[in-house]
């Protein structure tokens, strides 16, 4: 299968020898026992989409007349009735959370969800325009940026919020470095650093988004940004301890959230219609796709192993055994 990794109505590519022709039709492939819809087919490889009601988990992938089969991970929807601009964020416990950010200036009921193992999702917080980008610090304390009123708050643990970082302009991206640096982006075309006490300074600038930032500290303890604009390649961005930028890939069309895997290997979301995905980015060698999806905007690798990927709506969970990296 490639990729190995799928949700629903994404397009898959099955490979092999000697498969059946589309002369005199076309093969009936199976995900789960649910027949696909077959969009290409020949004798070494066939295309197919993975079927609405296929059920999630491993699935068996069959080709009638053919024996044997192959496995393909189908995402398990975890989470529905959210709105993601960013990453969701994964707590030491295995619970999701998930932003409803709402529309510009919309105070909206919930604006931050937690979500369990099992896919019960309750309120976590309420008082929060536009919650966007959130972010775990070294102390494992949430944070969550306002792109409305360019702040960073701090999550207390009676679910109240403290504001440590203010005039941000329209905050969206939040990611921590070793030393418990933050930074901030604004999509308007600047990254922030904010020190230990909270003192703002510009950092770097980028083209502005017509969409979000989207932060990531690598293995490398550098930055790590995307910023989708209204050009027809963007790029994923890497700002060394300097401000200093270069371009890490150009092979991205709408690129948005990313993670970084417990082996330091970066994973970056496209939302580009017709292309888009997880990808799995390396120095010096071309994007792998390795999820196939219709449109995504984040990704977060489950500490206890496993990752689930965000839609501007719904969060989807594959239990591939990946976790996150962590700073030691």
């Amino acid at each position: 299968m490639e990729p190995a990794w799928a949700l629903v109505g994404a397009r898959v590519l099955l490979r092999g020898a000697s498969l059946p022709s589309a002369d005199p039709r076309l093969p009936v492939v199976r995900v789960g026992g649910v027949e696909a819809q077959v969009v290409m087919a020949g004798p070494a490889r066939i295309a197919v989409i993975v079927p609405a009601d296929a059920p999630g988990g491993r699935q068996a992938v069959t080709v009638d007349g053919v024996d044997g089969h192959v496995d393909l991970h189908v995402g398990t929807p975890l989470a529905t009735g959210i709105h993601q601009v960013d990453n969701p964020v994964f707590g030491d416990d295995g619970w999701l959370f998930v932003t409803f950010s709402g529309t510009r200036g919309q105070q909206v009921p919930v604006s931050v969800f937690r979500v369990s193992p099992d896919g019960v999702k309750e309120p976590f917080l309420t008082d929060i325009v536009n919650a966007t980008s959130m972010a775990f610090d070294a102390a494992r304390t949430l944070h969550v940026t306002s792109r409305f009123d360019g702040v960073v708050y701090r999550v207390k643990p009676d679910r109240t919020v403290d504001a440590v970082a203010r005039e941000l302009g329209v905050a969206c991206g939040i990611a921590f470095a070793s030393d418990g640096t933050m930074f901030v982006g604004d999509r308007s075309g600047t990254v922030f650093r904010v020190g230990p006490t909270t003192h703002v300074i510009p950092f770097a600038s980028l083209p502005p988004s017509m969409a979000a930032f989207h932060l990531a500290i690598g293995a490398d303890d550098l930055l790590y940004v995307t910023g989708p604009t209204f050009a027809p390649c963007d790029y994923v961005y890497r700002i060394d301890r300097q401000g200093d930028v270069t371009v890490v890939s150009s092979e991205f069309g709408r690129p948005q959230g990313m993670a970084v895997d417990a082996d330091g290997t970066l994973y970056v979301v496209d939302a580009l219609a017709g292309g888009a995905g997880l990808f799995r980015v390396r120095p010096g060698q071309r994007r792998e796709l390795v999820l196939s999806a219709s449109s995504l905007v984040g990704v977060a690798f489950d500490p206890r192993g496993g990752l689930v990927v965000a839609s501007s709506d719904s969060v989807y969970r594959l239990d591939v055994g990946v976790k996150p990296w962590r700073f030691r």
